[in-house]
């Protein structure tokens, strides 16, 4: 739709700037990635700043069919991206200039500062789902107690703080029926921002009755509802960080991804985080990726008695979650173990979504699915695990 070539036509009209200004937006937007979430943004500024070069330029294009051309063409490109005519534009000079609100472009201004490459910024994820399974910064598995509110992240940007409550009568099994997220004030960028969800109130707003935080027309923190009451996201462009929260049946589901010098930036006090440290040793049922075999008819180590079976039976609950997960991987096998312990159907659509989040925000593709193995708690060789009858009954026997 727009060239950067002005064929012979500029030759007839040298004084008209519609190359430069081509060029300018072409190299511009060659920088941006289409997947990521604040790209129709950036877009649309660029655009803009398009537009206005052609308008500098427009006296001594009349005659111009390049120009002309151009014209229509950021017309076109605008009502294709809705992008208003009025708002922010881009530097016609980018590799100068950088939105101190905006962590990527930060990151790469900095590149050009110092005339060399610095090494790409690496980026962390972490997720709670289930009862709860919970993958950390590390891209550690762990299954976990943790009844009651539990630091998730806690450093200089952001807090985040879950309540779980117990799923089955007489089971150490929880889940997450609260969320408090802090965003703590950052220079001009964003005021101190509380956001809370509880189960059946998964609002599109802070506490405060306000979406947004700093500049709204930058927009440098802000919230997405993607789908009513059931799915929300948080994009806080000035940290380069994602937030997105589920409500999935009676509880709650977390995936974030952080840059990793904001996930390490926090004082010795604030030790107690379970995406950076995992869960303590005293809450966790699994034991580096096993779980123990109690002694039948007696109390189990953490304290609970046994309660009646799932109505799900191995069968039917492998049948059930492989309707949604085809691999067979950590999350597949979180789902028959939900299942079989609490019956609540729910659970395989939280372990679905929780990979789905996984895929969305995790930078490196290679570790999506954990498989099990038989040692260690982080993440598995590429390998199939099947887990057999005998195997999954122990881990159940311990559990419940």
């Amino acid at each position: 739709l727009l060239s950067v070539s002005c064929l012979g036509d500029c030759q007839l009209h040298t004084s008209c700037g519609i190359q430069k200004c081509t060029t300018d937006f072409v190299s511009f937007t060659s920088r941006l990635n289409a997947a990521l979430e604040d790209f129709d943004l950036e877009f649309c500024k660029a655009l803009r700043a398009y537009s206005v070069c052609t308008y500098r330029n427009s006296k001594v294009c009349r005659g111009n069919l390049v120009y002309h051309s151009a014209v229509l063409g950021i017309g076109d490109l605008m009502t294709q991206r809705n992008c208003t005519k009025d708002g922010p534009t881009s530097s016609t000079n980018p590799e100068m200039t950088h939105d101190p609100c905006n962590y990527r472009g930060h990151t790469e201004a900095r590149e050009h500062q110092g005339g060399e490459k610095t090494s790409p910024t690496t980026y962390l994820f972490c997720g709670l789902f289930g009862d709860p399974h919970l993958r950390t910064f590390k891209d550690h598995f762990q299954t976990c107690k943790v009844e009651g509110a539990w630091p998730l992240i806690d450093n200089n940007y952001l807090s985040v703080q879950v309540t779980n409550v117990p799923v089955v009568l007489g089971s150490s099994a929880t889940a997450t029926n609260k969320i408090t997220i802090i965003f703590k004030s950052y220079q001009d960028c964003t005021d101190q921002k509380v956001y809370q969800a509880v189960t059946n109130d998964l609002p599109a707003a802070f506490v405060d009755g306000t979406t947004s935080g700093g500049d709204g027309n930058t927009r440098s923190l802000h919230i997405v509802e993607k789908v009513s009451g059931k799915y929300i996201e948080m994009h806080a462009r000035y940290i380069g960080t994602t937030v997105y929260i589920r409500q999935l049946g009676h509880y709650l589901t977390l995936a974030i991804r952080m840059p990793q010098e904001f996930v390490m930036a926090y004082e010795e006090s604030q030790d107690l985080q379970l995406c950076v440290n995992g869960c303590p040793s005293s809450e966790r049922i699994d034991q580096s990726g096993h779980l123990p075999l109690p002694v039948v008819g007696k109390l189990h180590p953490w304290g609970a008695a046994a309660h009646p079976r799932s109505e799900y039976t191995l069968e039917t609950a492998t049948t059930k979650c492989h309707e949604k997960m085809l691999v067979r991987d950590i999350y597949f096998y979180s789902c028959v173990f939900d299942l079989l312990t609490t019956g609540d159907a729910n659970f395989t659509a939280a372990a679905h979504s929780a990979l789905q989040d996984v895929e969305a925000l995790h930078p490196s593709k290679e570790h999506w699915h954990i498989f099990p193995r038989s040692g260690g708690g982080g993440v598995g060789t590429h390998s199939k695990f099947f887990v057999s009858l005998g195997l999954l009954c122990l881990i159940l026997i311990a559990y419940l």
